[in-house]
């Protein structure tokens, strides 16, 4: 080994051992070391840095300097020029006789704590340090997910949220109110009903930022069909009877004349359905056509009616009456 080798090896060595007994120090306590010179810890304020952003750690020093380091949880970051960390976020930003000032990029909460800048001075040794404390924007993390349930049933939503300060939360109806419907991170809804169904926001914010999720809610109910309107036809002319259902899921329609099923293309006669309501249309009534009927609206969860009277507009006004 060369002469310079077993010098810088000394030397890191020397360093090692002096941040050593540097650090057994408690912060604030003066001591004595040999040659009666004093050493020194001072405190800084605490520096507060966004999750992700750079952080300069900065070091005065002024007096004759023999041996710098900064250091994190007793590992050596950097012994004056030396890099020891094997972080490749950690980087020398300057060292000269004024100041000693290294730099971490995209900080992450694992490099929140203390850190120290120890200096070995041709007097005596001091050290600085400073508490770095990270703060992270809010993230939901766990969130229910999006439910199919039957009117009436009991309903907990859950929405849960990391960050730093820890972020509030809270959830409401995306309406055209907007109401908040919960300021916690539970969402609990009893007896559920159709009017309640839709899309829950929940937002979870803290000093940083925000974050929004969302949950759908779908709430099945049986059928209910609006009451049916008598319709008066000439003979010969075309009539329609239509019939209209609110139900989740789409209901599924059925129509009788008396007591028989009608079919698609029966007789001359026209279904056409769709999840809100069916139409049964009469391209040329004869006198068989006219009557009552029924229209049956079915799902899952039950079943509805309502029924028509086809008259013969003879004498009275033509079209649909009540």
């Amino acid at each position: 080994m060369s002469i310079r080798g077993y010098f810088v090896a000394f030397s890191k060595c020397t360093i090692f051992l002096s941040l050593r007994i540097l650090f057994l120090v408690p912060a604030g306590l003066q001591v004595r070391s040999q040659g009666d010179s004093q050493s020194y810890n001072k405190v800084m304020d605490n520096i507060t840095v966004r999750q992700g952003e750079t952080v300069f750690l900065r070091c005065a020093l002024g007096d004759v300097v023999t041996h710098t380091a900064w250091l994190n949880r007793s590992s050596i970051l950097y012994a004056g020029e030396d890099k020891w960390s094997i972080d490749p976020r950690v980087s020398l930003v300057t060292l000269n006789q004024e100041e000693f000032t290294i730099k971490i990029e995209n900080v992450d909460m694992t490099d929140e704590g203390q850190y120290v800048c120890a200096i070995q001075t041709s007097s005596r040794p001091r050290t600085t340090s400073v508490h770095i404390l990270v703060q992270v924007p809010p993230k939901i993390t766990n969130l229910s997910r999006d439910v199919v349930v039957n009117e009436g049933s009991n309903i907990t939503l859950m929405c849960q949220a990391s960050g730093k300060p820890e972020p509030s939360i809270s959830w409401k109806l995306i309406s055209s109110s907007g109401d908040l419907v919960s300021d916690d991170e539970y969402l609990e809804i009893p007896s559920i009903s159709r009017q309640k169904a839709g899309t829950y926001e929940c937002t979870a914010v803290n000093d940083i930022d925000t974050d929004v999720q969302t949950v759908d809610i779908t709430v099945n109910y049986a059928p209910a069909v609006s009451e049916g309107r008598d319709v008066g036809v000439t003979l010969g002319q075309r009539g329609v009877l239509e019939c209209e259902a609110d139900a989740v899921p789409e209901a599924d329609f059925e129509w009788y004349k008396d007591n028989r099923r009608i079919f698609n293309d029966f007789d001359g006669m026209e279904i056409v359905s769709t999840g809100l309501g069916s139409k049964l249309t009469f391209f040329n009534v004869s006198d068989g056509d006219y009557g009552n009927y029924t229209c049956v609206a079915i799902n899952t969860l039950g079943s509805s009616n309502t029924s028509f009277l086809l008259f013969v507009c003879k004498g009275r006004p033509c079209g649909d009456e009540r």
